[in-house]
């Protein structure tokens, strides 16, 4: 496929790596040019504009909020100005739900297919193809999206067609995983104050399973 990529910071880059790796054309756009010199350098075209990375028949972006997602897909000459009529943005970003309805209808609006895809992984998943990726949208968009995904993650889970979904699920565990870190900060800390070694406190929960009553 023909694809272009927007936000190239530490998960875009491994992932606009991967595409080229697996023999998609890419044509890389970053707000600070420099980092895409190393992409550029396996044979990704650099765009100077977020206009010339839609040129293909998809566009994938990798930004770092809803401000940075709006910007790149909404402002003048973004991706819903110009990408082609019955194109693809891939949005694999973590959003809100609110933007990704106003996304979903902004790209049905021109033409084009929108499918949310926010990733599970680590800069280091993103560099191996290890991502586990949870994609929503319309079954045409998801079929075209399957080359991408199967490029840059191990595993996807297709939840919905309707686009927001795929970001309710991330957001959801997004929260979890911070309360779960959060309780087991607070669970360190009390077991510190009453003399209890923390290392063997953690091993303790790392080592055991929960047992019945």
């Amino acid at each position: 496929m023909d694809i272009g990529f927007i936000g190239l910071g530490q998960m875009g880059s491994g992932m606009a790596a991967n595409l080229i790796k697996a023999g998609h054309r890419l044509t890389v756009y970053n707000r600070s040019p420099g980092k895409a010199a190393a992409l550029a350098a396996q044979g990704a075209a650099v765009a100077s504009a977020v206009s010339e990375a839609c040129e293909g028949q998809a566009v994938v972006t990798m930004l770092a909020d809803d401000n940075a997602v709006s910007g790149a897909a909404l402002a003048k000459g973004g991706i819903v100005d110009s990408l082609a009529k019955g194109g693809l943005h891939i949005s694999a970003s973590t959003i809100s739900v609110a933007l990704s309805e106003k996304l979903t209808a902004a790209h049905a609006k021109a033409g084009q297919h929108f499918v949310s895809a926010p990733v599970f992984g680590r800069p280091e998943a993103a560099a191996a193809a290890k991502l586990a990726v949870v994609a929503a949208g319309d079954a045409a968009a998801l079929d075209m999206s399957k080359p991408v995904f199967d490029a840059i993650g191990q595993k996807t889970f297709v939840i919905s067609d309707v686009p927001s979904r795929a970001n309710l699920v991330k957001l959801s565990a997004n929260f979890l995983i911070a309360s779960v870190i959060e309780s087991l900060g607070e669970a360190m800390a009390l077991v510190a104050k009453g003399g209890v070694d923390q290392n063997q406190y953690l091993e303790i929960l790392t080592s055991t399973r929960p047992m019945a009553d």
